[in-house]
């Protein structure tokens, strides 16, 4: 007869323990293959349990395969002598895992701390979405989102980017990079992509993984150079006309035509217009989208609330032409949304009730004093003798060029050394950067500002040049 000490199970149910007891006894082959299973009854009365407590533990048995039920005859245990005799593992206790490093600064990072950020007006809409009696929030997302979020979004750009778009136009996405994977998809593998150069290399990496040919196209100070895009033979290309990342170089009227001339010549050519961070600009008047500015329905525009809002608000957009909606809607559109019904709805209320726009000046205000707190601060270091500083009044970073001996690996484990994660020029460069030059990229966005002076003396710090004799 199997015994069993109940007292010995815990918290756990009884039933549970039963299971667990006859399931390891099978494991270990201390029950043979074959062997008969007391009735339920009988191994109730001997351990003084229900006999519905010891059918369920049978139960469990024979649906996970341990044991085989014959009729009018009882319970018998399963063969597995072939699957070995191996004890059930309990779950590994795996160690924590360690932190992401934490740096004194890290120019790499895009944060910008919650104390700047409304959270109290954000909090305040998400918990009215979450105790709103709408069936809408708790159905499936439409593949383009919620109508509310798109509608607001429509309002946005027609008072702030001068953009006349339809609500079906637009589709949301959770980062800027599930949307152009999805792009890739919907063009295909015949498509030639091409980027600038320098440029953000994450999206010729997705492109890669979809088997879609890339082409790298140099700039100047102009910005994408449209002679050698012809000769790339590219059908779509990306581009940020209004702050390319990382010179910060504004593409200038005339290069604007010549690309939208470009994409006219020829029927499957299209222009994706990345508008990332074209919020923040602290002198001149406001530039117009590409997209505003299209006549031929070839521009797809894409933007992301990350920058503007929080990084980890995973919601952004893209904007389509008439036709290419819809092919998107016809190839793309079993996809189903990947933001939730509740983070788009608070959002729409941010956006539609004036809180984004407010939020975003005040942002203007904040960078502009911190532009002007950072560059007062390396113009009076040490390292303006060895340096040039490269910023065109705009985004959240400007560009530092080194004179020095060392290398550019040299310099990035002495920044290391001295807790300082550098971003490079290089990081971004798809060509071949001299080895004479080193040219770090400067995010400012999240230094607090009594940092400022400590980080001069470490950053000099890596430069010999700069130091004393």
């Amino acid at each position: 007869m199997l015994t069993y000490d109940i007292n010995n199970r815990g918290h756990m149910p009884v039933y549970e323990y039963l299971y667990r007891c006859i399931r390891d006894d099978i494991i270990e082959g201390k029950l043979k293959a074959w062997e008969k299973l007391p009735s339920k009854r009988s191994l109730a009365r001997h351990l003084n349990i229900g006999v519905v407590t010891v059918m369920n533990a049978y139960e469990q048995l024979l649906t996970e395969g341990y044991i085989r039920s014959i009729e009018r005859r009882g319970y018998f245990v399963e063969d597995l002598s072939k699957y070995g005799k191996k004890k059930v593992a309990e779950p590994p206790e795996y160690p924590p895992e360690p932190p992401e490093r934490e740096y004194f600064v890290d120019f790499k990072a895009n944060r910008i701390g919650l104390k700047h950020f409304p959270a109290s007006v954000w909090n305040r809409f998400m918990r009215e979405a979450l105790s709103l009696q709408n069936d809408t929030l708790w159905k499936t997302v439409p593949y383009n989102g919620l109508y509310e979020l798109r509608a607001a979004i429509s309002g946005y750009l027609l008072r702030n980017r001068g953009m006349k778009v339809m609500p079906s136009q637009i589709i949301i996405g959770a980062g800027t990079e599930y949307l152009y994977s999805r792009l890739m998809q919907m063009f295909g593998r015949a498509c030639t992509f091409a980027i600038e150069d320098p440029g953000y290399k994450k999206f010729a990496a997705i492109s890669a993984s979809y088997g879609n040919p890339w082409k790298y196209i140099p700039i100047d100070r102009s910005g994408l150079m449209i002679d050698l895009l012809e000769e790339s033979g590219a059908d779509v290309v990306h581009v940020s006309p209004a702050n390319h990342f990382p010179t910060g170089i504004v593409m200038p009227i005339r290069r604007r035509l010549e690309l939208l001339e470009w994409v006219s010549r020829v029927k499957k050519r299209y222009i994706i217009e990345d508008d990332y961070d074209s919020e923040f600009r602290y002198s001149g008047k406001f530039i117009l989208p590409l997209f505003a500015q299209d006549t031929q329905n070839k521009v797809i525009y894409m933007n992301t609330f990350s920058k503007s809002m929080v990084p980890s608000l995973r919601i952004s957009y893209m904007i389509l032409p008439p036709d290419l909606l819809q092919r998107y809607i016809d190839t793309m559109s079993f996809y189903s949304c990947t933001v939730s019904s509740f983070e788009q709805y608070a959002l729409a209320r941010f956006i539609s009730e004036g809180h984004l726009e407010r939020h975003i000046n005040r942002m203007k205000f904040y960078y502009r004093g911190q532009r002007r707190h950072i560059l007062s601060a390396f113009r009076a270091s040490p390292l303006m003798k060895i340096s040039e500083l490269r910023e065109c009044n705009a985004g959240t970073h400007f560009l530092l060029s080194v004179r020095t001996r060392m290398s550019e690996e040299e310099v990035r484990q002495a920044g290391l050394a001295a807790d300082l994660s550098l971003s490079m020029y290089s990081d971004y460069s798809y060509s071949d950067v001299p080895d004479d030059t080193c040219t770090l990229v400067i995010n400012y966005a999240g230094i607090e500002q009594e940092k400022i002076p400590e980080l001069m003396r470490r950053l000099a710090g890596i430069f010999p040049e700069c130091r004393k004799d």
